[in-house]
């Protein structure tokens, strides 16, 4: 169930972080234009949105964050599932599915019956509206730092550039395992087990 997170990993936003365009703050009291800048890179804009439309910037850092979040999350249950961790029981006892039946890898999600998929997509649309809107682009929704607030605003600063920076990896990580897995047709686990690093490679070693 855990890979059907990678079905709606569409795209990852960009990260944009200006240094002459006006700050906006917002309640996590931390400009949101200084997140993100990471060194030796610094400010990435390549396509100058930051200067043609600045007014879109706090949408697309809204968008990089939560995608960044998803990504994570995503990036754990591939390494829980490829590990052969699984709930125990049935994922549809009408049809005599186990979880344990569910195949590693992106394959997974088409063994799973339309009615779960169709569950799958009610709880995001739940969790989207409801429980974790989009609207909010803060990306603050109340729960704290392992349920701590965070007071200090150079000490949250740096954890929210950490979340924005491991979000970033999570989406590369992602794409990554999902290309070399089509292009080698191994899962993750299968092309380590192999010793099968490069998915260019004949996969009979790294190269």
């Amino acid at each position: 169930m855990k890979l059907a997170i990678l079905t709606i990993l569409a795209g990852s936003a960009a990260a944009f972080a200006p240094s002459a365009v006006k700050r906006a703050s917002s309640s996590l009291a931390v400009s949101e234009l200084e997140l993100g800048v990471t060194e030796p890179l610094g400010v990435f804009d390549p396509l100058g949105w930051l200067e043609t439309e600045p007014e879109a910037f706090e949408r697309r850092r809204a968008v990089e964050r939560k995608h960044g979040r998803i990504a994570m999350a995503a990036v754990v249950g591939i390494i829980i599932h490829n590990n052969k961790i699984v709930f125990d029981g049935y994922i549809s006892p009408s049809n005599d599915l186990k979880f344990s039946d569910i195949p590693t890898g992106i394959d997974g999600i088409f063994t799973v019956p339309t009615a779960g998929l169709a569950q799958i997509l009610l709880f995001f649309g739940l969790v989207e509206l409801a429980w974790l809107p989009a609207s909010k682009y803060d990306g603050d929704y109340g729960v704290g730092w392992f349920g701590e607030d965070i007071k200090d605003p150079e000490e949250k600063a740096r954890k929210l550039n950490v979340e924005l920076n491991n979000g970033r990896a999570a989406m590369l990580g992602v794409i990554g395992n999902m290309v070399g897995e089509k292009l080698t047709g191994q899962t993750m686990y299968e092309q380590y087990a192999a010793g099968h690093i490069s998915p260019f490679g004949d996969g009979q070693g790294v190269f």
